[in-house]
């Protein structure tokens, strides 16, 4: 494999596996709100937050870590104001003390936030305006969760790069990673990297990801589903399914571990590496063999990612489900018709589940989406595939990918509106 290919997949490893607390969309409003702070200088008295539909969408139903179990843009906001720290990225609100926490409670309590809705047709797209006496500050996330695009102070721009290409719309970009991310270079790639070169980024996933997942399989979070799913006879397939719906089910219940994520999304980064954590220990492959497994894994998600988007009415758990059901075929020694078999079978069946919003919830859409990739496999295995033509599968699974990304962020538009629409009337 060409050494440049080599490289520019580890730097996409690095770019999308970074650290997390919390669900994304209310940490990325934190995080817009404690940089505000910061721009201010001085605590606020008001705070005006504008959030995108699709960030509205999955801040509704979740807890919000460093907080006494709050939910919402507004409490999001005001604890990043009053708890967050702007340094620490997407972990943001970690750290934050009890007397913490009731400065947020009791300032969320006054009333000091307001939201509206941002409509400027970015998916992704947080404005948080705060003031203090005649002092003034602005700044706005766009495009990724942790972009900042403007900063402001009393009417002073200290940043504006808003016509700049970013993640959502930077084409030339898009088109680069695509020549790359397809299943037969992820696949050479992890056959071939060194394994000093990615040991470093999936270590951390490992330690992170399987503590959540540990953490929710002790129950109390959300409706604890691992416990529909495991018994005296449980497989490791069931395992594999628990443990990342655990892992999510904390996640969106407010626990404040980190996640490695994937593609900005916890539960994607949880579903792309928990399965194949819990498959390799079992089969007691050495750790090699895990790193090169995740590394494909994890590729394979942000090759489907790279249509989507960071946010649209597709769940993006079944992305990553499918990843880590080829992630099985390609630990098994699978062929590369095997896995790209895999991935079709996987889309074939799965490519229709809605995002309707982070909630505890999200764990069981894992597992299903998981359940579907382990049968997906089993099928590959046995060289049985869903043939080109039949409904949305293509020629080859590369083809078959794109056009599931053009139908999630083209063809649903119209959806997310109706979804949205649904949500906030149940506000």
């Amino acid at each position: 494999m060409d050494q440049s290919v080599k490289e520019r997949l580890v730097s996409i490893l690095r770019r999308e596996l970074i650290p997390a607390m919390g669900c994304t969309e209310p940490i990325a409003i934190a995080l817009a709100a404690a940089k505000a702070r910061e721009v201010l200088g001085s605590d606020p008295e008001t705070i005006r937050v504008g959030c995108s539909s699709n960030i509205i969408k999955n801040v509704k139903s979740v807890t919000i870590p460093g907080t006494h179990g709050l939910h919402g843009i507004e409490a999001a906001a005001v604890a990043g104001a009053y708890a967050g720290n702007p340094k620490q990225g997407m972990q943001v609100l970690a750290g934050v003390t009890e007397e913490m926490k009731d400065s947020v409670s009791e300032h969320w309590k006054s009333g000091i936030c307001s939201s509206y809705h941002l409509n400027t047709g970015h998916a992704l797209h947080i404005r948080v305006e705060m003031r203090a006496g005649k002092d003034t500050s602005v700044s706005e996330i766009c495009d990724d969760h942790d972009r900042f695009v403007y900063l402001e102070k009393n009417g002073k721009v200290i940043l504006d790069i808003r016509e700049e290409s970013g993640p959502e719309n930077a084409g030339e970009e898009l088109e680069a990673d695509a020549g790359i991310l397809k299943l037969s270079v992820i696949r050479e790639f992890a056959d071939t990297v060194e394994i000093d070169r990615i040991r470093p980024i999936l270590e951390k996933q490992i330690s992170c990801n399987m503590a959540i997942a540990e953490e929710g399989m002790h129950g109390g979070y959300g409706l604890y589903y691992a416990s529909a799913l495991l018994d005296e006879h449980s497989t490791v397939y069931d395992r594999m399914e628990a443990y990342a719906a655990s892992g999510s089910e904390a996640r969106m219940s407010g626990c404040a571990m980190p996640v490695i994520i994937n593609s900005g999304s916890g539960n994607q980064g949880i579903t792309s590496s928990v399965p194949a954590i819990i498959y390799c220990r079992e089969k007691g492959f050495s750790d090699e063999k895990l790193f090169r497994v995740l590394a494909f894994a994890n590729l394979v998600t942000v090759a489907q990612k790279q249509y989507i988007g960071k946010l649209s009415a597709f769940c993006g758990a079944i992305s990553a489900a499918c990843a880590s059901g080829a992630a099985l075929t390609y630990a098994e020694g699978g062929t590369l018709e095997q896995i790209c078999d895999t991935v079709s079978n996987t889309l074939a069946v799965t490519a229709g589940i809605i995002c309707d919003g982070a909630k505890p919830s999200c764990g069981a859409k894992i597992a299903i989406g998981l359940h579907a990739a382990i049968n997906a496999h089993k099928l590959a295995m046995k060289n049985r595939s869903y043939q080109p033509g039949e409904g949305i599968i293509c020629h080859d699974a590369d083809t078959t990918i794109r056009e599931v990304g053009r139908i999630a962020k083209d063809g649903m538009e119209e959806t997310d509106a109706e979804i949205i629409s649904i949500m906030l009337k149940n506000l």
